[in-house]
This record gives C-alpha cells, sequence and structure tokens, in this order.
C-alpha cells in the first residue's frame, strides 16, 4: 500500500522530533502579561456562545429561522465554514476560556471527579482563562450566562467568574429550566428567579446592563464581554409570542427542512455542492410513518426550538445596540458560535420535577422537559451526520462569525481555513497585545496549542492545521483535509474532507496505512493531553433507559 508523502513525513516529525510540536505553539510562551500600549489602541471584544444549536439553524448559514441580528453581523463581518468546538458544553467551554484542549484544562469529560487531573471537577491552576489574562493586562471583564466550568455545588468556589478573572458575573453555573435555573448569581450573591424571569431575555440585560455602566465607570479600560446564552438546549422551552409565529411551519418534516436548508447552504456558499446531503439518521423516524397527533407535537417542538433561537437573536441586537449607543461598534470584535452541534438527547427524569416534563404540560412551557431529539437534531446539524457528543462532523462544527469594522473589512466573506475553539485565546491575547506567559500568580501554565485567528482578518492563511478530539470514548483526528474518526463503539473511518466532508465514503480501507499513520498521531495527542480509554471511566457503564437517552436509542430491556 503506497501511504501519501504528507503523512509519512508526518510521522517521521512525531517519531523524532516529539509529538508536542504538533500541538503547542512556542512562539505565545512569553514570560508575563503585559502591554505598553494606550488601552484606546485594543479593540473591546465580545464572544458571544450559544448552547446546542446546530450548524445550520442561523439564518446565514442556511437557517429558515429569522436571525437578522446575526445574518447583519454577517454581512459586515467574515463567516467561518469550518471551524470546530470540542462536541459538548463542558469540555467547549473549557477550550474556549483556556485555549488548551479540554483534557489538558482538568474537564476531560463533564465535572466529574473521575480521574483527576485531567478528569476533574472543574479548570486547573495550570490554565489561566481568557478573563484572568485580559484583565491582567488592563482590560474590564464581564461574564454573562452559562458558566458550566466548575466552582458550585461541591466543587467549592475557585473556579467561579470571579475567582477566575471576571470583574462582574450574572448567570447560572449549567443548564436546566429556562423559567428558574439554579443556582443563579450576580457576582458572589446567589438570586432567586421571580416569575417573570427567563434565561434569554435576563442574560441579555444584564449583558446591556454591564455594557452601559462601562463608559461611565470604566471608560479608560477597553472591555471583555463572553456572553452565554443557555438557548436553545433543552428543555425547549420559549415565550409564547416567540413561538406562534413559526408554529406549521415544521408540518412537512425533519426530511423537507434538512433537504430546504441543505440547498440554501449551497447557495450561500457555506458547504460544497459536491458534498452530499447525509442520509436521515437511522434512529430517526421517517416523517410518513407518524401520526396526525405524532406531527403535531413535533412541529410544536421545532416552533418552539426556532422561537428559541428567534429570542437569542433579539437579545444579540440589544447588545450590538448597546455596543453602537457607547460609540464602541468600530472598534469592538464581537465572536458567535456555538458549543456543540445540536442535541438528539431524550431526557425526562419525572417525578423529580429538575429535568422531568409534567404529564399533561404542553412543550415550551415552564412545566415542560421536551428535548429536540434525534429528527429535527440531524436537521439542525444539516447537512452532517452525527449530533453533540459525537465527534463526526454534525457533533462539532460550528458556526463562527466574527465582525470588527476597524479591520475585517471583507463585509459578508466567507473563510474555508480550519479553525478550532482553542484558537480563541491566542486571537484575543493578539488583539490586546499581551503575550501568554508561561507563568501567572505563581502557577506553571501548560502551552497554548492553538494559533491566533488574526491572519485571516488580513485575507492570510493559517497554514495545515492538524487537530484532535475525544469525548465519551468518541475520537477523531483531522490532518489537512484528511480526518479520522470513530465512535465510542466503532473502528476507524478514513474521510477526505475536501472531497466528502459529509462523511460518506470511508476510504479505510483504501488506505489502510494513512490510518495506521493518523491513528498513531491520535494516540500521541492523546497521551499528551490526558486522554484515558473509556472502560477506565463510569461513563463506560452507560446504556439507554427511559428516562436518558442520548442518541434517542430505544431504551434497553
Amino acid at each position: 500500500m503506497c501511504v501519501p508523502r504528507f503523512f509519512r513525513l508526518t510521522f517521521i516529525w512525531v517519531v523524532f522530533c516529539g509529538a508536542p510540536a504538533l500541538w503547542a505553539n512556542p512562539e505565545l510562551q512569553a514570560a508575563d502579561v503585559a502591554s505598553d500600549r494606550p488601552n484606546h489602541d485594543r479593540p473591546n471584544i465580545i464572544i458571544i456562545l450559544a448552547d446546542d444549536l446546530g450548524f445550520s439553524d442561523v439564518g446565514c448559514y442556511g437557517s429558515e429561522i429569522p436571525t437578522p441580528n446575526l445574518d447583519r453581523l454577517a454581512a459586515d463581518g467574515l463567516r467561518f465554514t469550518q471551524f470546530y468546538n470540542a462536541a459538548r458544553c463542558c469540555p467547549t467551554r473549557a477550550a474556549l476560556l483556556t485555549g488548551l484542549y479540554p483534557h489538558q484544562a482538568g474537564v476531560g469529560h463533564m465535572l466529574e471527579d473521575w480521574l483527576p487531573p485531567h478528569y476533574s471537577t472543574g479548570l486547573l491552576e495550570s490554565c489561566a482563562t481568557i478573563g484572568e489574562l485580559l484583565q491582567a493586562g488592563g482590560y474590564r471583564t464581564y461574564h454573562v450566562g452559562k458558566w458550566h466550568v466548575g466552582g458550585f455545588g461541591k466543587q467549592g468556589p475557585r473556579n467561579r467568574p470571579n475567582e477566575r478573572g471576571f470583574d462582574r458575573a450574572y448567570g447560572t453555573a449549567g443548564g436546566g429550566n429556562h423559567y428558574k435555573p439554579q443556582p443563579l448569581y450576580l457576582d458572589r450573591e446567589n438570586l432567586t428567579p421571580d416569575e417573570a424571569f427567563y434565561s434569554t431575555d435576563a442574560f441579555t440585560e444584564y449583558a446591556v446592563r454591564f455594557l452601559e455602566e462601562h463608559p461611565r465607570e470604566h471608560a479608560a479600560q477597553p472591555f471583555f464581554l463572553h456572553l452565554c446564552y443557555t438557548a436553545p438546549h433543552f428543555p425547549l422551552q420559549a415565550k409564547l409570542n416567540d413561538v406562534i409565529k413559526h408554529l406549521g411551519r415544521y408540518r412537512d418534516g425533519w426530511d423537507a427542512l434538512r433537504e430546504r436548508r441543505y440547498t440554501r447552504q449551497k447557495q450561500l456558499g457555506i458547504v460544497s455542492p459536491n458534498w452530499l446531503l447525509s442520509p436521515r439518521d437511522p434512529v430517526a423516524a421517517a416523517w410518513s410513518e407518524l401520526s396526525h397527533d405524532e406531527r403535531d407535537e413535533w412541529d410544536l417542538r421545532m416552533a418552539v426550538y426556532a422561537g428559541m433561537i428567534d429570542c437569542l437573536d433579539q437579545g444579540i441586537g440589544r447588545v450590538l445596540d448597546a455596543v453602537r449607543a457607547m460609540g464602541a461598534e468600530h472598534n469592538t470584535v464581537v465572536m458567535f458560535l456555538s458549543d456543540n452541534g445540536a442535541s438528539a438527547e431524550f431526557l425526562d427524569s419525572w417525578p423529580n420535577p429538575a429535568r422531568g416534563h409534567e404529564p399533561g404540560s404542553l412543550a415550551g412551557t415552564r412545566e415542560s422537559h421536551r428535548c429536540l431529539e434525534i429528527g429535527w437534531a440531524n436537521a439542525a446539524n444539516t447537512p452532517f451526520r452525527e449530533h453533540k457528543m459525537w465527534v463526526h462532523e454534525g457533533g462539532i462544527s460550528t458556526p463562527l462569525i466574527v465582525r470588527w469594522p476597524r479591520q475585517i473589512r471583507v463585509g459578508g466573506g466567507l473563510t474555508r481555513q480550519v479553525g478550532h475553539v482553542i484558537d480563541l485565546m491566542p486571537t484575543c491575547l493578539e488583539l490586546a497585545q499581551l503575550e501568554y506567559p508561561a507563568v501567572f500568580h505563581d502557577r506553571e501554565l501548560t502551552p497554548l496549542p492553538g494559533r491566533s485567528l488574526m491572519p485571516l482578518f488580513q485575507g492570510a492563511s493559517l497554514g495545515p492545521r492538524v487537530l484532535a478530539w475525544e469525548h465519551d470514548g468518541n475520537r477523531a483526528i483531522r490532518s489537512g483535509d484528511w480526518k479520522l474518526v470513530s465512535r465510542y463503539d466503532g473502528d476507524w473511518e478514513l474521510y477526505d474532507l475536501h472531497a466528502d466532508r459529509t462523511e460518506l465514503h470511508n476510504l479505510a480501507s483504501q488506505y489502510a496505512g494513512s490510518v495506521e499513520l493518523l491513528a498513531a498521531q491520535w494516540q500521541a495527542w492523546a497521551d499528551q493531553v490526558g486522554v484515558a480509554p473509556l472502560s477506565a471511566l463510569p461513563k463506560s457503564t452507560y446504556k439507554p433507559d427511559a428516562k436518558y437517552r442520548r442518541k434517542s436509542e430505544p431504551p434497553a430491556r
């Protein structure tokens, strides 16, 4: 079997130069965080993170859901067609905040104390957050919304936002009911949501409040705002006015929706016309097999989901208006992305009301706990296979929109350069004219594996990328356009993403030597960052049951 020259050379590099060369960027290992530039030369930075939003759920990525504010953001900025997250909420948030792979940051799975340090209850001392480094470099820092990287419950306060570099913080530790999240906090004070509370609106309100306070009280400082909505994560809950406008739109089902979005994505240039639309997930029922009542229920669920995204976009519009009112729009970098692909999970813990669906309640109300499940999740992740928790493209691909009027002047442009959430830390540091320290507050930091995206804002290239993933036993590595990927219970699959990003033509049997070399690269990465075999983790005992299914599998009997 003839092995491509690129793989031969890369494997030699791993063996003789050491795996860290693939994952660390030594140019960012500086002695300290410092900047002698005046603050007015440095941009404000806003990173907006949606929760469980699919690749095709935003208008400018193919959706029929009205997202005029995000679409305008894209029209003034840059859209990434090949940007990646870390497959699930906690790992992605840890990677985004620290610039490290999740296992390096201590969040190899979720927040379980399984195999410290790589599978722990929160961020490690060997990492620093964007908030910490920007705060030390003269920025005023704000966190609003979902945190979910430790610091609450039995985890102790060390990893709460105010202790991890944020001057002000309002939000919740994780997800949960959008009408009554627990806990809810303002800085170090616990709050009780009132009857009028709805998470998306509350997070928008505090983001706007912090922005309005900033020029009055901290005008001399640039600001960093990390706004983390919980929408459209389950439970599907939305305000009535946001649901009604979408009712009936989805009566023709998920197959028809996937076809419409796929067609629109090709028109927009988001996907290549050479990539075939992946078939409906085998777990999802054919729409024609559903009864009239079942179709009504699924139409309602998708209308609620659309209403959540609609409300999310309205909130983002208010935040952008607040930036404009400050006179800061020209020199504020705004980035929008999602923490993972749409979720196919089913979860109903009734009679436990925390995550249980009250019998007889209507989807979308505060008493309900309905999920999107596989049919609609498959549509949300158009055109890709799989979903949240999987590291096939449907689980790890995210929209990324970046607007910075001062520097990005392409107006609605697309970049097909490959990026990852680990790139946001070095990007923010370069924007802030700061260096990544080797030691911070007497803590020796893990070197950053990512790259700044700044060259892309000027139309340059980042060059070849080697990126890797592991979550819940699902594994992948991307080297150039080649991707090696495996489900937790499956064999390695090999895809040429240039020709087949929807991962329909497995080339593993044709290029066995390439599979072997990429698998060795993946293992070298896994050993370095601290990946443990799934069999060594309690999660290896997972089986679907009546209360939880992660892929909407039939419950085990």
